[in-house]
């Protein structure tokens, strides 16, 4: 049945917040962290093919086909299952790259979840999970779902409830790399754990992202957005950068702090969301 197809929305996330706690043996650093879904989303039209052939109909900018996560992330589940289906993808940016969302680990997730239901592949939900860890450490979250605490590399997961609330976002207008983050000599990897607990009995969330200071310290341009979003509420740095956010009770104050945002900064506002929009479309 040639022509199926599904419309995929894949959403932002926001860390909550960030603590490097560790680091395996295997180089890959062992973290804490709150994901948090928002309505802020890329999208992606994606057609079944009869013919095993799958292929990304669009250009992206600075993203060649063979690395696109969503293109791996197909060619992945069809050689998992033995899937003689294939797929044509179109992908819709709206998130920006380098900024700490999740935005490509987001699209390979709703890759996934789409394309289980229309190859008719049956994964579960931690089927799905387990193979989309082989993506990146972020996958299997947006697989998961649900707003989550998340330890080890990022893929234990248990479910949270968090605030309903607006968010502010501005884009410092730099690519933040991940590895040169990571990698730097200053970035500190010994923060005490944190117990799932602590976070949600919070009254007040004073939790830090670890990576932040070093991000600020390597690109002035996210220090210059911490500093000023701070003047509205606790702003802080998402995932390794670029991104920074700031959280707000209802929509007319973040609207009325996106009025005065300065000129030279892309900013816009997103609400909390309880859960994935395409988790209808995954087996537990």
């Amino acid at each position: 049945m040639t022509g199926s197809v599904v419309h995929c929305l894949a959403p932002a996330k926001l860390n909550l917040f960030l603590h490097i706690t560790g680091r395996r043996a295997d180089g890959y650093h062992l973290l804490q962290t709150a994901f948090q879904l928002i309505d802020r989303c890329d999208s992606l039209d994606i057609a079944r093919r009869d013919d095993a052939i799958i292929r990304r109909t669009n250009e992206v900018a600075g993203v060649p086909e063979q690395d696109d996560l969503i293109v791996r992330a197909a060619r992945l589940l069809q050689k998992h299952t033995g899937s003689q289906s294939g797929a044509d993808l179109t992908l819709h940016k709206l998130l920006p790259m380098g900024g700490g969302l999740g935005g490509g680990s987001s699209d390979a997730a709703s890759t996934l979840i789409a394309l289980n239901h229309l190859w008719q592949c049956g994964l579960t939900r931690q089927q799905l999970m387990d193979l989309g860890l082989q993506l990146g450490a972020d996958v299997p979250f947006f697989l998961f779902g649900r707003n989550a605490f998340a330890e080890g590399v990022g893929e234990q997961l248990q479910e949270i409830s968090s605030a309903d609330c607006w968010y502010v976002v501005i884009e410092p207008g730099v690519q933040v790399p991940t590895p040169a983050i990571f990698s730097a000599k200053e970035l500190t990897r010994n923060t005490k754990r944190v117990k799932i607990t602590d976070f949600s009995s919070a009254v007040k969330k004073n939790w830090k992202n670890d990576l932040q200071t070093v991000a600020c310290s390597l690109y002035p341009q996210v220090n210059e957005a911490v500093t000023w979003l701070k003047k509205f509420g606790d702003a802080r740095m998402t995932g390794s950068g670029a991104c920074v956010f700031c959280d707000f009770f209802d929509e007319d104050s973040a609207n009325e702090v996106l009025r005065q945002i300065p000129g030279h900064w892309k900013a816009w506002k997103a609400k909390a969301l309880k859960q994935h929009p395409m988790t209808h479309l995954v087996q537990m």
